[in-house]
Order: C-alpha cells, then structure tokens, then sequence
C-alpha cells in the first residue's frame, strides 16, 4: 500500500509540474499575399510545422495578387469567425490593420510576416527579413561591379509596401559613395509581366544602360527575358534580383541575372508560427524576430536550392 501511495503522489506532482496549456490544442491562422513559390514555400513550412506540433492546428488562406487587399481582409475576417487564436500573415497593404484590429479585440494574437505595418502596434511579433539591410547587400554587390558614372533603372515592387520600399532605399544605401545615374524606375507590383514591361522601357530609352535591380524575383525574371529579347550580350548589363525566385535560378544559370538577394522563406514561417504558438500559450516572444539574408551569385547559388 506504501509504495501504491508512494506512485500515486508521484503521478499527482508530474501534472503538477506540466504547464496546463501543454495538453490544449492551438488553432492558427496562416495567410500569404499571392501564388508564387517564395509564399508556397512558406506555407509548406508552416504544414511541417504543424506535423511535427501534433497540438498545432492551422487553417490556410491567400490571396490573388499582390495587390489584392479586399481579398486579405476577407480571409482574416473569415479565420477570425472560425475561430482561430492567431493569425500569421504577410501584409499585403496597411490598410489591412483595420481588419486586424478587429480580430485583435477579439482576442486573436497576431504575427506578421515578410512584412511590417508601421505604425500599427497590434502585432505580438514580426518575422522577416530586414529587407533595408538586405537590400544594401544588392547595393554593395552593384557597387562592385559598376563605376562611376553608369546608368542603373530600377524595377520596383508595389511603392507604398514598406518592406518593398526598403529594398530599394537600402540597394541605394549599399551604393552610396559611388556617382551611380539613376535613370528610371517603374512599379511591377511584383509581376514577371509588369517587370518585362518596364526592363523593355527602360532598354529602349537608354541604350547604354548598364545594369537594372529588381525587388522581387518575378520582376526580375522579367527582366532577364526583356534582356534576352532585345539581343543585349550578357556582359553588357548587369543584373541582380531579390528573392532568388521565380525563375531567377534559370536566369543567374543562363548567365543573363549576375546576382540576387535570398530571403529565408522556410525560416521565416517557422520562426513566426513558432512565435505565434509560444505567444498563445503565454511565453515570452521577440517583438522583432529576423530570418536573415544572403548574396546569391552563379558561384553558390547550389547553396540555396
């Protein structure tokens, strides 16, 4: 009887010391801005996430296009009504944060991811690259390979996305010192179609034109095409990407991309639903949570894949 009791008591403290919240299931909400594999990539490693988190349920939403607010706001109304705890998103506007707070007075934690809503202080935390700093990694790079004087146009992502902008304002930064001409710039909305179409423009309005960044990898993948098709030797533009994505691999293969900007897409989801979980669960998390970024090149783009 002494040694019954003995186990009994033991068995008592062992749910004693187990967190009441270690048995309780999470139910979370993952959303992406559009289909392309950068965002695909996310979403399969918030689902690996979740095999290897058995408590861990997550519903999954995207949107169209990257300029496809209603459509955003429609998903985190819907996940809210389903009753998830938290949601995990990649902003695709500021404007989103109206729905946002309402899902946060409702009780639902949220993560952004990729990208920050500036100003808005409802979010527990924020996954992403620090896209100022990585975009200063292209500007190096270009600095590099460019002298002074040399003509560079820039094909933008969606002026106005603060994570986008920064790419740009931080390639400028990374050139800084070195009397670079800028001779035009177009939005892509991170498009492979729109970034074609504003490589094209700017070919043709500055024969001599010596190198274009992209922000995004559709645009720059784009870009490689226009190239392509208006007969310019490789050597004779440069040409550097961000995402390393999209078709960027064939592009940086071919020998028409020079270099481009990694995020770390698997990191980044785990890193924000791993937050989101820990954060519902009431532990401590980062307020700012950077997944990281490196220079892609022909050389060790194997590295990546």
């Amino acid at each position: 009887m002494k040694l019954q009791s003995l186990l009994g008591a033991l068995a008592l403290l062992a749910v004693a010391v187990v967190p009441s919240w270690a048995q309780e299931p999470v139910k979370l909400g993952f959303i992406t801005k559009f289909p392309v594999p950068f965002f695909a990539t996310m979403e399969n490693a918030a689902k690996d996430y979740a095999k290897r988190n058995p408590g861990v349920e997550i519903i999954y939403g995207q949107g169209t296009s990257a300029t496809d607010i209603e459509g955003q706001i429609a998903q985190i109304e819907s996940m809210v009504t389903r009753g998830v705890q938290g949601i995990a998103l990649t902003p695709v506007d500021p404007t989103v944060s109206t729905a946002l707070d309402k899902a946060v007075a409702a009780g639902v934690k949220i993560v952004l991811m990729d990208n920050n809503i500036p100003d808005w202080k409802g979010r527990t935390a924020l996954a992403t690259t620090n896209n100022f700093a990585a975009g200063k990694i292209a500007g190096e790079y270009l600095k590099t390979v460019l002298k002074a004087g040399d003509t560079l146009g820039i094909l933008q992502g969606v002026p106005g996305v603060p994570a986008l902008d920064d790419r740009v304002n931080g390639m400028l930064e990374g050139l800084n010192g070195l009397d670079v001409k800028i001779v035009g710039k177009g939005a892509t909305n991170c498009t492979e179609e729109l970034g074609i179409s504003v490589a094209e423009d700017l070919l043709t309005k500055n024969p001599d034109l010596k190198a274009i960044y992209a922000a995004c990898g559709p645009p720059a993948a784009g870009a490689a095409r226009a190239i392509k098709n208006a007969g310019t030797a490789n050597d004779k533009i440069v040409l550097v990407g961000f995402d390393f994505c999209c078709g960027e691999e064939e592009a940086l293969k071919s020998g028409v991309e020079d270099a481009s900007v990694a995020q770390f897409p698997t990191k980044m989801a785990e890193l924000g639903v791993d937050a989101l979980v820990k954060s519902i669960r009431g532990e401590k998390v980062e307020s700012l949570i950077d997944s990281g970024a490196a220079l892609v090149t022909p050389e060790n783009m194997a590295k990546f894949k």
